[in-house]
């Protein structure tokens, strides 16, 4: 499991409101670990409280809110391979709440295709944080615009996110979107990005460019196809030995020294 690997390498690990796995097992497998939870807004508001009130008192430690899936893109990968979540697994996070269907809509996932609501705007921020205390990240932020207002609006941090290159055709890649967004945001609250992580090197690059952190979604994917939770184990432990030599090759002794005159851009 992607979580206890997670917690074996002091890993934060963001629960996916979609797991297979619900809230709560996912804290008995790992007690010790540290998350956020990644959360979208229902049109029926009470299930998105009854989620935030639930992983709140579970002790995850921030919502990620996910601001770019107002609607499902056109995934055609998923569309060729007919993908669809398989009939022995169930979204566990809302079992009973929702009526899960056979038809793939939104698409992998079975979950009815009005069960989100497209509406959502800034004023959601508001709503959340009269709900909870625990920190809002924003994930999903791609223009300097949108970091900041995300500022304006009290959130504690974002991702520099496009949702794994799935939602628009031809949107641009997080490395290129996270230079202006971190000269925009001036350190007020923290930038993280996910997105075409692949190896160390790349981890080197974001931070040297100012992100906080990075995530990752498919290298850890691709570990519990090889061998799973071992495989996870062992993706963690490639990109961190890899981002270490990267460190030692471009000459810093640690994080504080990675600074953007690493990068180097092309003069088109």
């Amino acid at each position: 499991m992607k979580t206890t690997a997670a917690e074996a390498v002091n890993t934060c690990y963001i629960t996916s409101t979609y797991s297979t796995c619900s809230v709560e097992e996912i804290v008995a497998a790992a007690p010790n670990g540290y998350r956020w939870f990644q959360l979208y807004v229902y049109r029926d508001r009470k299930l998105s409280e009854a989620i935030i009130h639930r992983v709140e008192a579970l002790g995850y430690k921030a919502l990620v809110l996910t601001v770019d899936v107002p609607y499902t893109g056109k995934r055609r990968n998923d569309i060729r391979n007919q993908f669809k979540l398989p009939p022995h697994l169930k979204v566990k996070n809302f079992d009973g709440a929702i009526q899960v269907t056979e038809a793939a809509a939104p698409e992998e996932y079975g979950i009815p295709a009005n069960t989100l609501d497209p509406s959502i705007s800034w004023k959601e921020v508001y709503w959340l944080q009269s709900l909870t205390r625990l920190p809002i990240i924003i994930k999903g932020i791609l223009t300097k615009e949108d970091a900041e207002l995300a500022v304006e609006h009290g959130v504690q941090g974002i991702i520099v996110s496009n949702h794994g290159g799935r939602q628009l055709d031809g949107g641009p890649a997080t490395i290129d979107a996270l230079s202006e967004i971190v000269d925009t945001v001036q350190g007020r609250i923290e930038v993280y990005l996910d997105g075409g992580i692949r190896t160390g090197s790349d981890v080197l690059k974001a931070v040297a460019l100012g992100a906080k952190c990075v995530f990752i979604g498919r290298p850890a994917v691709w570990g519990l196809a090889y061998k799973g939770e071992e495989g996870v184990r062992e993706v963690l432990q490639i990109l961190n030995d890899e981002f270490r030599l990267s460190m030692a090759l471009s000459g810093c002794r640690n994080v504080a020294e990675i600074n953007r005159n690493l990068i180097q851009f092309a003069k088109l």
